[in-house]
């Protein structure tokens, strides 16, 4: 696995390496592009084919080798005494229906009138955001997708009574109720584009995520370690958005959702710190790969049926809001590798040592590309036209 850095591609909503060569088997990864196709271009028998509006070319799968597996079905009963506790009984969880109008009252009107009367104090650009993670929330299916692809824990059957099996299911299932609860908030405010938001998340599901975690369940779970906690923070500042705009049902929405992430966040990072304690030259190895790659945000393929550029406009947005930015992607990275003792591992490779010294020193570059990376945006702004809200301007 090369350590050294061959280019250097900063968005607000990431941090891309290129490499061009890797280890072993892999001759060349070449970074995987997407693409907008149109599905009015190929007929067959007089039907127009169905083709995902952006495509991701060149991947890598199984990277894992096969002697692994071993290790993820030696972890199957600690996964059943730890991994499982993370997990809240139904009967004892929240659902979407406590935090909106009741629909069996004769009040709900009159609910529905005030919720209506609170989100008018909220901006456009606000929305965005907020749209922006409801959508990624209701992708949930390429979610759990992703999941059972990993090699050694995915659910063989669609109801595999492995921990590993149960926890994906249950997670799915626990976040299921975000997007339900913030797609219903957002249709009962009357601000947003409900159907161009449906066909955003329609375009979403139907293209899919690459998150580049190659069916490997130990590039899986650091992915996992770090989006929810990326979305933990994303939940946490719409909360606090909302509070200081003085819609306060809509930040306790946004920070019961955030409490969720946390929990799911610790969960993850428990199976990686576990990895450590077993693996950790293959562990580091892992985290290496994943931050030379860039942890992509799962709605990395959103479209709107309009903007080609969809996700980079709602991330410059979320940027200038302070919801999620460049910051608080090095902040994680660190969060984790204080998390996961990484700066004290020892009994590596050599090239185990050289993952470790790359990880651990690349928050401090992140924050050094994202000074200049902040003046240039600056001057980039500019006006964007957002279907999600009808059209109206943003500036991007």
């Amino acid at each position: 696995m090369a350590m050294a850095m061959d280019r250097i591609v900063f968005s607000p909503s990431s941090y891309v390496y290129r490499p061009c060569q890797v280890r072993g088997s892999r001759s060349s990864r070449v970074s995987m592009a997407s693409t907008i196709r149109s599905a009015t271009t190929e007929v067959t028998n007089g039907r127009k084919l169905y083709i995902p509006p952006r495509e991701v070319h060149v991947q890598v799968k199984h990277s894992m080798p096969p002697q692994k597996l071993e290790i993820f079905k030696s972890l199957e009963g600690w996964a059943d005494e730890t991994l499982l506790t993370y997990l809240k009984p139904v009967e004892k969880s929240w659902q979407p229906t406590d935090f909106l109008p009741e629909p069996e009252s004769e009040g709900f009107y009159d609910q529905v009138k005030e919720l209506r009367e609170r989100c008018k104090e909220l901006p456009d650009d606000y929305f965005v955001v907020l749209v922006g993670d409801m959508i990624t929330e209701e992708a949930l299916p390429t979610y759990q997708t992703m999941l059972n692809t990993l090699d050694g824990v995915r659910d063989e059957t669609g109801a595999s009574p492995t921990p590993w099996a149960i926890w994906t299911r249950a997670w799915t299932a626990e976040e299921n109720r975000h997007g339900d609860l913030l797609n219903k908030y957002l249709y009962l405010s009357g601000r947003v584009d409900m159907r161009q938001i449906e066909k955003t998340i329609q375009y979403l599901i139907g293209s899919g995520m690459d998150p580049k975690t190659e069916n490997n369940p130990y590039l899986g779970f650091i992915y996992t370690s770090f989006q929810e906690r990326a979305t933990f923070i994303s939940h946490g500042n719409t909360a606090r958005l909302a509070k200081d705009r003085g819609d306060l049902k809509l930040a306790q929405i946004c920070g019961t959702i955030a409490a969720d992430e946390r929990r799911h966040e610790t969960a993850y990072t428990k199976i990686v710190e576990k990895l450590f304690e077993i693996d950790p030259d293959g562990t580091i190895l892992g985290l290496a790969d994943m931050m030379k790659k860039k942890i992509s945000m799962p709605a990395h393929l959103m479209y709107d049926g309009q903007d080609d550029n969809l996700f980079e406009h709602f991330s410059t947005v979320a940027q200038r809001l302070g919801v999620y930015t460049a910051k608080d992607y090095a902040d994680i990275l660190e969060f984790l590798v204080e998390r996961w003792n990484v700066e004290t591992l020892s009994g590596l490779s050599s090239e185990g040592h050289r993952a470790q010294d790359f990880v651990c020193g690349l928050p401090a570059r992140i924050r050094k590309i994202e000074e200049r990376a902040q003046g240039r945006a600056k001057e980039a702004a500019k006006n964007i036209p957002f279907s999600w809200i009808f059209g109206r301007n943003i500036r991007a």
